[in-house]
């Protein structure tokens, strides 16, 4: 069976459905193609007795694409940013963070000479200009700005929490200092988790006029060979429905985009050089938070992070807490088991165990498609250059922003290029 559309999106997670919406409001006929029975991919949310668990810790940061992006598709985005409880850890220790001046004075994680040194790190890496640090790993940086252990420990967390990646040796410099300054611009959790922009893009898809199929497996993207350049032709579903179409956006990872593309040797060398950013995530429903002003702890000595996200955000029933822990895996961090995990809740929620309702253990979450080990100006995309009517979303996708602030970045250049050169080929 033949249907004819003039765009298919492949893929229904939040890039696939900003991008679709986009397209269908410029006048483009769309069909959003998702194999799951549900959207959002990993934005998806699920509620277990009122408790709402994204797939590990999600923020939104308020300086990047994704919240200018569905700003302007008119997404709400309600929920509060973090505060006050915040903690380091190390050694099984919980210690005030340094986040100012004054609790930089106070805190007992770093001597003397250290808090001196990490105040003038602090106030270096606002200023610098990360377009300046291209070629360098975080280590390399590192090595040449900071001499004392205690404040690489401390320096090399905020870049792990602001980036999701525990491999400084391989991460790119320019990349890690320009996330570090947009997180220092805010973040924020938001209430019923991420799920809530899914129903938002759908919703809005609908009134645009986007078809959306689920359970619907693309097993290849048609196309017909050219000259120089081929020429995509629609997709191919594993049910043997074809979808004639100009323009094809997979939104998925340069594994998924190699999947549909068999042979073809540029797509496959993305997905060999892409090397997947990973955590493992302990999500806790407590009737009770034992202590109600620990709200925050993030590993320096190790690369934990724990965060009670229902203390700004309504992800659990009145008198609840939702708390997320996570490791970073990567570098010598390879893999975590749950009782790790529950240790490091011990440490900042003594006690958690006997009000548990509900939880659940993910040891190898996948959080970005391909970490950054260049600068973003030489990721791939968001046009496929040999394949014309081709593009591809995702967050590793673009020379903008990381996780979901790249593939929303990458679905707003996509819906920019197709507009643009429908109307060159008008004119």
């Amino acid at each position: 069976m033949k249907k004819k559309t003039d765009v298919v999106v492949v893929g229904g997670g939040l890039g696939g459905l900003a991008v679709a919406v986009m397209l269908a409001r410029g006048g483009k006929k769309v069909t959003l193609l998702e194999k799951s029975k549900h959207l959002g991919g990993r934005a998806h949310t699920t509620e277990v007795e009122g408790y709402h668990f994204n797939l590990g810790p999600h923020a939104l940061y308020l300086g990047g694409a994704a919240a200018r992006v569905l700003g302007k598709l008119g997404v709400p985005m309600p929920g509060r940013s973090p505060g006050e409880g915040s903690f380091a850890l190390r050694g099984n220790r919980l210690h005030p963070m340094p986040a100012g001046a004054v609790s930089l004075l106070m805190t007992d994680l770093l001597g003397a000479a250290g808090k001196l040194e990490f105040g003038r790190v602090m106030t270096g890496l606002m200023k610098t200009e990360a377009g300046e640090l291209e070629g360098r790993s975080v280590s390399g940086w590192l090595d040449e700005h900071v001499t004392r252990a205690e404040v690489r420990e401390v320096v090399e967390s905020l870049f792990r929490v602001s980036t999701y990646c525990a491999d400084t040796s391989a991460m790119a410099a320019d990349v890690a200092v320009e996330q570090f300054q947009l997180a220092r611009k805010g973040v924020r959790y938001l209430d019923g988790g991420w799920s809530g922009l899914v129903r938002a893009l759908a919703g809005m898809a609908g009134e645009a006029g986007v078809e959306v199929v689920g359970s619907a497996k693309v097993e290849s993207v048609v196309r017909e060979a050219g000259g120089i350049q081929d020429r995509v032709r629609g997709v191919r579903l594993a049910d043997g429905t074809e979808y004639e179409a100009e323009t094809v956006v997979v939104a998925g990872g340069p594994r998924d985009v190699a999947a549909l593309l068999p042979g073809d040797e540029v797509v496959a060398g993305w997905a060999a050089e892409a090397k997947p950013v990973k955590a493992a995530t302990l999500d806790v429903g407590l009737s009770k938070l034992p202590k109600p002003r620990a709200l925050f702890a993030l590993g320096t000595d190790r690369p934990w992070y724990v965060s009670v996200h229902s203390a700004f955000a309504k992800l659990a029933p009145e008198g609840g807490a939702m708390v997320h822990v996570a490791k970073y895996l990567g570098g010598a961090e390879e893999s975590a088991d749950e009782v790790e995990l529950e240790g490091v809740l011990d440490v900042l929620q003594p006690g958690w165990r006997e009000h548990v309702v509900t939880k659940r253990f993910l040891p190898g979450l996948t959080v970005m498609n391909a970490l950054p080990a260049r600068s973003l100006e030489k990721r791939p995309g968001p046009r496929v250059e040999h394949v014309r009517g081709l593009y591809v979303v995702g967050d590793w996708v673009g020379r903008e922003g990381l996780l979901v602030d790249a593939s929303l970045a990458s679905a707003e250049s996509v819906s920019r290029l197709v507009g643009t050169e429908a109307g060159a080929r008008a004119a």
